[in-house]
């Protein structure tokens, strides 16, 4: 991976892992994973702000991912930004920007 487009994220998982087949056999995995960050406001109020990112992943990553991460659970993540441009169903211009997940470290045990 390039030191150029390098993302680490520490957080929770928002929703459960979606995952998709290709014909070819090839696994692709996604999920919401919440950051969040705090400060103290100029009323002396802790404040938590979250931040929510998209999250793919392919082939052994999405399998590890689809195998052993639920919803809530913590999660540390390495990958790259990556943009994207669709036409919808109404051919509006959509854009998305996801992380591509390319290693993850499981932090807390979902059973807990």
């Amino acid at each position: 991976m390039s030191l150029r487009n390098k993302v680490t994220l520490i957080g929770r998982t928002g929703k459960e892992v979606e995952t998709f087949t290709f014909e070819n056999g090839n696994v692709k995995a996604s999920v919401s994973m919440a950051t969040s960050d705090f400060y103290t406001n100029s009323q002396n109020e802790k404040v938590e702000e979250t931040q929510w990112h998209n999250l793919i992943a392919f082939g052994k990553t999405a399998e590890i991912l689809q195998k052993y991460v639920v919803k809530g659970q913590e999660i540390a993540i390495e990958g790259k930004i990556i943009y994207r441009n669709y036409d919808d169903k109404d051919d509006q211009k959509k854009s998305v920007t996801e992380i591509r997940v390319e290693e993850i470290v499981l932090l807390s045990n979902p059973n807990k």
